[in-house]
């Protein structure tokens, strides 16, 4: 961009932009919740504790990042399937991730170790490497 050029997103990064920063709010209510978790006003295991902030932290950073590739993909004009891959892909991602890590970690008693839906954390990296793959190839091709 040069010097007294607007920044113009697409219609479809300025959608996604809008309904990814509403998530904040969600991610919000995570992070009072977590300050719960902290003070011992909620009762978890230390594998419990330990999940329940990798997916906090999971959704923070990755809905940061989400925005970021909203810009990138319209800097590089990717359009069609391409541009919802690269545009989906991480905003997917913290959703799945994070979600992996609260519900695989749910249950009464002595819960250590994640349960069956920890193949949410998995399906969420396939999502975040698929986004920034195609990201990143956009960008490198795109002249």
């Amino acid at each position: 961009m040069n010097v007294g050029q607007t920044l113009v997103l697409s219609s479809a990064s300025r959608y996604l932009a809008g309904v990814v920063l509403l998530t904040i709010v969600g991610i919000e209510f995570g992070g009072w919740f977590m300050t719960r978790i902290v003070r011992g006003q909620v009762a978890m295991t230390p594998f419990q504790k330990t999940f329940a902030r990798a997916g906090h932290a999971h959704a923070g950073v990755l809905v940061t990042l989400s925005l970021v590739t909203l810009v990138l993909a319209d800097a590089a004009a990717l359009t069609g399937v391409l541009g919802w891959l690269a545009r989906l892909g991480v905003p997917v991602a913290a959703a799945l991730m994070s979600a992996g890590f609260f519900v695989s970690s749910m249950g009464r008693g002595e819960v250590v170790r994640p349960n069956r839906f920890i193949w949410l954390v998995w399906l969420g990296a396939l999502s975040l490497a698929v986004g920034v793959a195609t990201l990143g190839v956009g960008l490198l091709t795109t002249g």
